[in-house]
């Protein structure tokens, strides 16, 4: 999408005119084998996303208030949207990328952090008891790291939701950038979307 463009982080800090918004990807390397009836289908990874209280998929994270340092509000939106506990805070390691969209003065900055297989479920089970849940959030939701025998069910079909802001787009460079998918493997499966 040419409206969002990548930018680098201290240059984007630098943007105090733009309205700034942190969010993160909470992920396990988990290959799963994952049956349908007569079929298996290996699962690459556990990908977490939310439904919004829009109706659109977003990820965990949301707008930092003006003045306030990026991590201390992004964990700050994650405690109060997932109760994330202080053990997973996000770091500085953790960042990925940020876009801008000029168009809209806006910077989207986005980190991923990778926990275990355990660790991804006793966050999602935590996800219930968070401040936020059924008003801000309505649920945490895994991406379908899979494709099903007919090339079309899983994450191709789950690439036609809708997304809110650049979500997709931090989905794709996320899936490229951390080796779950390849650029020719997304392409295929955006054609199928």
């Amino acid at each position: 999408d040419p409206s969002y463009e990548i930018i680098d982080f201290e240059k984007a800090l630098k943007l105090k005119e733009y309205t700034h918004a942190a969010h993160c990807c909470i992920f396990s390397r988990n290959p799963t084998v994952l049956f349908d009836y007569d079929q298996q289908y290996k699962s690459s990874a556990l990908i977490s996303m939310q439904m919004r209280f829009d109706g659109t998929l977003g990820f965990h994270g949301g707008i930092i208030d003006e003045g306030t340092d990026i991590l201390t509000g992004l964990n700050r939106e994650l405690k109060e949207e997932i109760n994330l506990k202080s053990t997973f805070h996000v770091t500085h390691e953790d960042h990925m990328f940020t876009h801008v969209a000029n168009s809209k003065k806006f910077c989207y900055h986005f980190y991923a952090k990778e926990v275990s297989k355990e660790e991804f479920q006793s966050i999602e089970y935590d996800t219930l008891c968070a401040d936020e849940y059924g008003i801000e959030t309505f649920g945490l939701v895994r991406v379908p790291m899979f494709v099903m025998h007919d090339h079309i069910r899983g994450l191709p079909t789950f690439l036609k939701n809708q997304f809110a802001g650049c979500a997709k787009i931090q989905l794709l460079n996320f899936l490229v950038l951390k080796e779950l998918c390849s650029c020719d493997e997304l392409n295929v499966y955006l054609n199928k979307s």
